[in-house]
Parts: structure tokens; C-alpha cells; sequence
């Protein structure tokens, strides 16, 4: 089955980044989009760059994802 999602994006992603403002406003975009969560976030201590960084996984609402 064929999902139309923004921008033609694939039903499922997974977002990365620095732990901050910004990211937490990337995941908040992406579910008044309509995406929704998929699992729970992950995180990490990026030692060369000295910053926490963060991952969660989205999938497009209409999509039947298992887990």
C-alpha cells in the first residue's frame, strides 16, 4: 500500500541530532505534520563534539507499523 506523506518522505524516520531547542521543534513539526512517535528516544554523550546528542524514531500516521 502507497502512503502520501510530506515532501514524498518515506512512512518511516528517524530524526538525529544535537539535544536542544531545535531538535525537540524538528520532532513537534514532524507530528503536527501528522507523523507519530515510533518507540522511545535514544540518547548519547558525543565526546568529540561535547554535547548530548538524541534520536527518535517517527512513522506516518496512516502507516501499520509493527513493532
Amino acid at each position: 500500500m502507497t502512503y502520501q506523506t510530506p515532501e514524498d518522505r518515506p512512512i518511516y524516520r528517524l530524526l538525529t541530532g544535537k539535544d536542544d531547542r531545535a531538535f525537540c521543534e524538528r520532532v513537534s513539526e514532524a507530528l503536527a505534520q501528522g507523523w507519530r512517535l515510533y518507540g522511545s528516544p535514544s540518547i548519547t554523550y558525543d565526546g568529540g563534539m561535547d554535547c548530548v546528542k538524541v534520536a527518535q524514531a517517527v512513522v506516518w500516521h496512516e502507516a501499520d507499523v509493527v513493532k
